[in-house]
């Protein structure tokens, strides 16, 4: 096992889903699979037992499901985030998990390169979901105090890079991160000023005057 690599469980009814997961997962750098559960019941225990950094959470699974074991295992071992992974697009299923204190949503079939970038930015503190579920999110408008809509401070920098109308490519290089990783605070950004597209979210920053208050 690698110095300091995250550590995760896979949760997944589907044995065929788990294995898959496992092998996809032996590939990325500096994260490494410390266990598999097939039920919430079990991921839980595991939880309770490993003390992981990152579950990757099945949502709709038989007896406990993926909310109620999110919850269990927020509450019991707070240090470890969880990510939901799953097939369905409901919005609220995704936000029954944000309530649950899930750390991110994303689908089943997100890109490898994708899925491994969501693991690293959740484990440094980062909330993920894939674009289609923060653009269905962004798209209904929560009310800002139903959620917390502060930004980070990667997310505020990227919040001024996309202002002055740089691509998602044109932001990675300038941050020095992965375009993946910028796709995903900008997808993040979006959730968080609850509007669905770029130049909503520029007119909202220019309007609020978000860049002149760091903290937001």
């Amino acid at each position: 096992m690698p110095d300091k690599a995250i550590r995760i469980i896979v949760v997944d009814d589907h044995m065929v889903v788990r294995k898959g997961l496992r092998h996809v997962i032996a590939f990325f750098a500096g994260i490494v699979v410390v266990a598999e559960a097939d039920s919430g019941e079990e991921a839980l225990c595991l939880s309770q037992q490993l003390q992981p950094d990152v579950v990757l959470m099945d949502v709709k699974m038989d007896g406990v499901g993926g909310i109620a074991a999110t919850q269990a295992i927020r509450q019991c071992c707070p240090q470890t985030r969880v990510i939901a992974l799953s097939t369905f697009q409901d919005t609220e299923l995704v936000k029954q998990m944000l309530q649950a204190q899930a750390n991110g949503y994303i689908l089943k079939n997100t890109s490898a390169e994708d899925m491994e970038q969501a693991i690293h930015a959740v484990h440094a503190g980062e909330t993920v979901f894939s674009p289609v579920i923060a653009k269905a999110l962004a798209a209904e408008k929560p009310a800002a105090s139903s959620m917390n809509t502060k930004l980070s401070a990667q997310q505020h920098k990227v919040l001024a890079l996309l202002v002055q109308g740089f691509s998602n490519t044109e932001i990675a290089g300038k941050l020095h991160i992965s375009q993946p990783t910028a796709r995903y605070h900008v997808s993040a950004i979006l959730l968080k000023l609850g509007v669905a597209t770029r130049v909503e979210a520029a007119a909202q920053a220019i309007k609020q005057r978000l860049l002149d208050d760091p903290t937001f």
